[in-house]
């Protein structure tokens, strides 16, 4: 048995059933006949004959180039891989002490990032007696969310996780 597309098809003398629902080529209904004799039509026409559908009843068998079916199968994965936009999470870490021209860097980048269709975590660091003073991590974050709001909206709000506190920014224009 050949492994295309995660089934697993019969083909040609690999089907043992007494009677099988026959589709031609051309896609029409040739009825119900035995195994044998659908075999036999598929040797005639130079192609294969391959198992569909194994839980109908009867089976249902189809007269195909195997060969040709396998390479559009691949293809079609391919292009569907091709079509797929994996969504990356990029983050951006600050102090509570950041100054003005690091603070607009890290706006510019997370507006880029959000550009480009990621998501961004933001994320404040707290050392030592930091700690005491997580509210002015918050507004940090809380001008960071201002600073890219004409392109990304807030996902999660500032959130104190241990000695970080972040929160999530999502692009506006997601598709």
């Amino acid at each position: 048995m050949l492994t295309i597309a995660k089934l697993d098809h019969q083909l040609n003398d690999e089907i043992r059933d007494k009677e099988i629902r026959l589709i031609g080529a051309d896609g029409a209904q040739l009825g119900i006949v035995s195994a044998a004799q659908a075999n036999q039509m598929a040797d005639e026409q130079g192609l294969d004959l391959v198992k569909i559908s194994p839980n109908a009843v009867p089976p249902v068998c189809k007269i195909m180039d195997y060969s040709k079916f396998c390479f559009d199968q691949k293809k079609r994965e391919k292009e569907a891989k091709k079509n797929q936009k994996v969504v990356e999470i990029k983050e951006i870490r600050m102090s509570p002490s950041i100054d003005t021209n690091d603070f607009n860097t890290k706006v510019k980048n997370a507006q880029k990032f959000l550009k480009e269709g990621n998501r961004v975590k933001v994320s404040v660091r707290f050392r030592g007696r930091e700690m005491a003073h997580t509210n002015l991590g918050e507004k940090l974050l809380m001008d960071f969310n201002e600073a890219c709001a004409e392109v990304a909206t807030m996902e999660k709000n500032p959130k104190l996780e241990g000695r970080f506190m972040a929160m999530f920014l999502t692009p506006k224009n997601s598709k």
